[in-house]
């Protein structure tokens, strides 16, 4: 416990974010020896100055660690530290990611496959009815739903998943203290018990408008694949899109009416190949290979069409990679985005290749 108190106490020293964090371990040799350490010797590490030297050898640090530490074990909540083995894998190589994370629950946080469903705070009935479909459809694949347990669609996700018995975790942007907005204590009650609640702030904190924003990078983090319901074209649910892509992770968007305000956002990154257009749940399996039982029927649909000496260079250079994206290619081979985009374009009606999020393409 007295590791698990130092743990806590560097996170919560002021100034001191996730990379300086690591920063700090790293030089120090262990989360202890950077609170042995003298500021005369702390201000030698790079980008360490005096006033976070003068934060971390302040006592009233590990006093404040102590009343987390009571709170935590009175609670049933799991501290893990980005070193523990219990830390989600999937989080731990980002740099960003936090320095702690405060777990209620029983879902696995290194399941095999997460999902991140997202969206507006007032969606349509329309979007309601879609987001229902696209849970219940992931039900089959054994998929973790993660969301923000926030008005809309993160709160239809969470309901939907508790009703067919869906593990779904909720990541909040406050302490485990408390439940925002209140009116949805009952769905995260219901939500410990099948599956879990996710915070990177200690138990007290409050929910700042600040900390939303930097709760969707765990949501964006954490997941396989990120779903975009339904969004105007500003908001959370494009700032976790826009952190999807920036950690490499699949987005999805389901596509809406040209001028809908609730689907600008999602036509939007549809349109800037941001994101891949889906209008199932099947879809998202199809194009992340859960469902992929490559059938001797499907080898030989392959193996006997017939393609263009520019197809065949095109399809070659794709056997050598695992998803490549469209300027990669344009410039290997030293034609016009446009010929290439024909290309690919008749090489996916051929069935040989699919499009991935983000302009990459695999073969099929």
């Amino acid at each position: 416990m007295e590791d698990l108190l130092y743990k806590i106490g560097i996170t919560l020293i002021p100034n001191v974010g996730p990379v300086t964090t690591r920063n700090l371990v790293s030089y120090c040799g262990g989360v202890k020896a950077v609170f042995e350490s003298r500021k005369r010797e702390l201000m030698k590490i790079p980008g360490i100055g005096p006033m976070i030297a003068d934060n971390v050898t302040r006592q009233d640090v590990l006093g404040k660690a102590e009343r987390e530490l009571r709170f935590i074990e009175d609670n049933g909540i799991q501290a893990f530290f980005y070193l523990d083995e219990g830390y989600p894998g999937r989080l731990r190589h980002f740099p960003d990611s936090p320095a702690m994370l405060y777990y209620k629950g029983t879902a696995n946080l290194n399941a095999e496959r997460i999902v991140a469903v997202v969206g507006t705070r007032r969606p349509s009935v329309h979007g309601i009815h879609t987001c229902e479909e696209l849970v219940e459809g992931l039900q089959s694949y054994g998929a973790l739903i993660i969301s923000g347990l926030a008005y809309g669609i993160d709160i239809t996700a969470h309901r939907k998943c508790l009703s067919l018995d869906i593990p779904t975790i909720g990541v909040l942007g406050h302490g485990l203290q408390q439940i925002y907005p209140p009116q949805h204590r009952a769905v995260a009650k219901a939500m410990i018990q099948k599956g879990g609640l996710l915070s990177e702030y200690p138990s007290h904190t409050l929910p700042d408008r600040e900390h939303f924003p930097m709760r969707n990078r765990i949501i964006a983090g954490l997941c396989d694949a990120l779903i975009v319901v339904e969004t105007k074209r500003r908001g959370g649910s494009m700032i976790s899109a826009h952190m999807a892509n920036d950690y490499n992770k699949d987005v999805f968007a389901v596509p809406g009416r040209i001028k809908d305000q609730f689907s600008e956002g999602c036509n939007h990154l549809i349109k800037t190949h941001k994101a891949a257009l889906i209008e199932s749940a099947a879809d998202i399996a199809y194009l992340l290979r859960w469902d992929e039982a490559a059938t001797p029927g499907a080898i030989q649909k392959q193996l006997f069409v017939e393609l263009t000496e520019a197809e065949k260079i095109v399809v070659d250079l794709l056997n050598q990679y695992e998803g490549i994206d469209i300027d990669h290619l344009t410039n290997t081979l030293q034609v016009a985005n446009s010929e290439m985009a024909s290309l690919l374009l008749e090489l996916e009606f051929k069935g040989v290749v699919r499009a991935l999020p983000g302009k990459r393409y695999v073969l099929a």
